[in-house]
């Protein structure tokens, strides 16, 4: 494009003034009028064949009365195109069932044209065997035309095949709505081969792309459209965007709404506002819900809300729902409410599940649980699971059970991880081990956890490795618990702690121990407390434990109580002692009283 811009400025290619195309346009007419002149001295000569033409350049002048005359006077004479024109003649001028009678007379004599007229004709009038008879006829000659119209009446009546084989001759011969119409049959795979065939659906689908490609290339603009989607779905964004760009200029405005999403991802956001709001104020929906969306996240919330309401208004229900999104981050709860409801009457699925969870927050329980069902039942996979938070809270484990397997099945996250805690409490550790891995590879830190936990259990005890074999080997389980605790999971943290220093990997399990520490893991304190005392940094040890202690556990405090009594500070050791009595579990609360007892009758002697 660059290249033939500098051809043209370089002047290497010569450009036609306004001087030159008036010139041009002045020198046709002058050649019309002598054509003109020239039939109609022949005409007058008794030249049927001047008179048939001369009849149709009068008619397509709109000069009807002068046409009717030679074209009766070469219709009388014989001439097919004469009679056919006249039938046109007659038709514009609204005498239709005179026309028809033409229509016939040329067609019998072999006009493919009047042959295609007569069988619109007959359509028109609702007499669909003769209109095929007749558009047979035509279509049968060549004539594009005919074979189109044929096709069209073919649909109509249910006949795919016939349908598709006229569809297929009219768009071959050139016909744009053709080639479109065959390329819409083949993308939906409704082709009469493809239903019973053994093909795959690759070859029909490369086929239409290239009928697509035909009628876009010949301007039709829904076909520019399609193509270029097909195209944006293969990656080939350049291309797509330039066929979008073609049919949005052509006035399709789904094309100038995509051509702005393909802008926006492109980073272009400028751009992409610009054609969604060409696409917008044509009256497309999605475009006018993506400029209500770039609004709202710069946070014009008036203008958010108009183009909004301007989708809702082109009859797109996300409108009414992010209306209710946006009244929702504003704490407008009425308003919200009002805009969810309104697209989940409409059928909108999230909109049913935001209003649920609007009424379920509000307390209204029995009202939120219809409005989760529509929508799980309409496919939303946040409802299905949001139905089974529902029934667990009451207690109802199966029908809660059942609503997360239904959510896992479709993929949810953490509804898996759900069906594999039930499963794993039904003592279904199989099952337990599919789920927990479906939660797993989805992100769940807990089903990795959950996941390494049942490895872990099955695996055998590691064999004794002689002099020069390597000390270890990382199994399943380890790097599940690797994986939970790269995540923030605190158990997996102490775990995989846990196994670095039974491996002998001091730096490796304090950093870890001191991870879960730090993100309020007693146990992580605890054990990281007892890496540093082995480690002779005792003083340091006593700090996590401390905070152990603190939060709850046990054998911190035991620890402590040991220190303070090693150290001589005998109340504060009974006063860890007590602690550890208290929190257990059983050996160290035994272990804790005794060292109470003795710490007593030190103080008191």
């Amino acid at each position: 494009m660059g290249d033939m811009a500098n051809l043209f400025g370089t002047g290497r290619f010569a450009q036609p003034s306004g001087q030159e195309e008036t010139a041009d346009e002045a020198q046709e007419v002058a050649d019309e009028a002598a054509e003109e002149v020239r039939r109609r001295i022949a005409a007058d000569a008794g030249d049927v064949e001047a008179m048939s033409v001369l009849g149709a350049m009068l008619l397509r002048r709109g000069d009807f009365d002068g046409a009717e005359t030679h074209l009766r006077a070469a219709t009388a004479a014989g001439d097919r195109a004469a009679a056919n024109n006249l039938g046109v003649l007659l038709h514009q001028r609204g005498y239709a069932d005179e026309a028809a009678g033409w229509w016939r007379i040329a067609a019998v004599a072999g006009s493919a044209a009047a042959a295609h007229a007569l069988g619109r004709h007959f359509r028109e009038r609702g007499d669909e065997p003769a209109a095929e008879y007749w558009l047979c006829q035509s279509a049968e000659q060549g004539h594009v035309l005919g074979a189109y119209a044929l096709a069209d009446l073919l649909e109509h009546r249910g006949d795919a095949a016939g349908s598709e084989r006229w569809m297929r001759a009219a768009a071959e011969r050139g016909h744009r709505e053709a080639a479109y119409r065959l390329a819409r049959t083949l993308d939906r795979g409704a082709g009469p081969d493809r239903e019973s065939a053994d093909a795959p659906a690759a070859p029909a689908a490369e086929e239409a792309e290239q009928w697509y490609r035909q009628a876009a290339a010949r301007g039709h603009r829904r076909a520019a459209l399609h193509l270029g989607t097909i195209l944006e779905k293969r990656g080939e964004l350049k291309e797509a965007g330039r066929w979008y760009l073609t049919s949005a200029k052509d006035g399709e405005a789904r094309a100038a709404c995509a051509l702005g999403f393909l802008l926006r991802d492109a980073g272009d956001v400028e751009s992409a506002a610009v054609w969604w709001l060409r696409a917008a104020q044509d009256g497309d929906g999605n475009a006018a819900n993506a400029l209500g969306a770039l609004h709202a996240e710069r946070g014009e919330t008036q203008t958010a809300e108009r183009w909004y309401r301007a989708a809702m208004d082109a009859g797109d229900d996300n409108g009414a729902y992010n209306l209710g999104l946006l009244c929702a981050e504003q704490g407008r709860t009425t308003q919200a409410e009002q805009w969810y409801r309104r697209a989940a009457y409409a059928g909108h699925r999230e909109a049913s599940n935001a209003l649920a969870i609007l009424l379920l927050r509000g307390g209204d329980e029995t009202g939120a649980e219809p409005w989760f069902s529509k929508a799980a039942e309409a496919g939303s996979v946040d409802a299905a699971f949001n139905l089974g938070i529902l029934h667990a809270g009451r207690g109802e484990e199966r029908a809660a059970l059942r609503w997360y397997e239904r959510a896992a099945a479709a993929g949810h996250t953490e509804a898996a991880l759900q069906v594999g805690m039930a499963r794993l409490r039904a003592g279904d550790e199989r099952e337990a081990e599919r789920f927990l891995r479906c939660a797993a590879g989805g992100g769940s830190a807990e089903a990795a956890y959950r996941l390494a936990t049942v490895l872990d259990a099955r695996r055998p005890p590691a064999p004794a490795h002689e002099l020069g074999e390597p000390a270890h080997e990382k199994s399943e389980c380890e790097e599940w618990y690797e994986r939970a605790a790269s995540q923030g999971h605190r158990r997996a943290q102490v775990r995989v702690g846990m196994l670095a220093a039974a491996r002998g990997d001091v730096v490796d399990a304090a950093r870890w121990y001191r991870e879960a520490a730090e993100a309020g893991s007693r146990n992580g304190a605890f054990n990281l407390g007892l890496l540093l005392a082995r480690e002779g940094s005792e003083p340091e040890a006593v700090v996590w434990w401390r905070r152990a202690a603190d939060a709850g556990h046990g054998r911190a405090a035991l620890r402590l109580a040991l220190v303070c009594a090693r150290r001589g500070e005998l109340a504060e050791g009974q006063r860890w002692a007590d602690r550890a009595v208290s929190l257990g579990p059983r050996e160290v609360a035994e272990r804790a009283a005794r060292l109470r007892d003795a710490l007593r009758q030190e103080l008191s002697a």
